[in-house]
């Protein structure tokens, strides 16, 4: 066993773990924060991904021991005070969701896409979300979601 201490959602977190656990697990499992979705287990799916240091990153991919130091955030700590993130609040409205499984990933990865770049193209939007798979919409819903949602995430 290993400790890993990291910040998850604003928090200070440290816990035991193996050395060869997932980032998905220790956030599913040691966290008990289950927003954080598992779907494929083969980095394909983009279900699980989180912001590690400001960066969309399939958490199945990386180990917890890995992101030691990090700040994580998950779907989880996205609202703040209440208030729903531009990007949930976009995804609610333009309902672009089915199921809910691939929204968190989804959410966290189109948040990463507009913060490099606030000016995308349908184009650039449905390239960047191509690690995220959806099997429900259709992805047009997604797509005018995060057009509405880096409109007002430019602000």
């Amino acid at each position: 066993m290993t400790t890993v201490s990291m910040t998850v959602n604003g928090n200070a977190v440290s816990a035991e773990t193996e050395p060869d656990t997932l980032l998905s697990d220790f956030i599913r499992e040691t966290l008990s924060l289950t927003g954080t979705h598992i779907g494929c287990d083969t980095s394909q799916c983009g279900a699980c991904v989180v912001m590690v240091n400001d960066d969309s990153v399939k958490s199945c991919s990386i180990l917890a021991v890995q992101a030691e130091g990090a700040s994580v955030t998950t779907i989880e700590g996205l609202a703040t005070n209440g208030d729903l993130h531009p990007m949930q609040k976009a995804f609610h409205e333009n309902h672009a969701l089915q199921c809910g499984f691939c929204t968190p990933g989804m959410m966290i990865s189109a948040i990463d896409l507009v913060n490099k770049n606030s000016d995308l193209s349908e184009a650039d939007i449905r390239h960047g979300l191509e690690g995220n798979i959806c099997r429900c919409t259709g992805y047009h819903n997604i797509v005018k979601a995060v057009q509405a949602a880096a409109a007002e995430m430019k602000g």
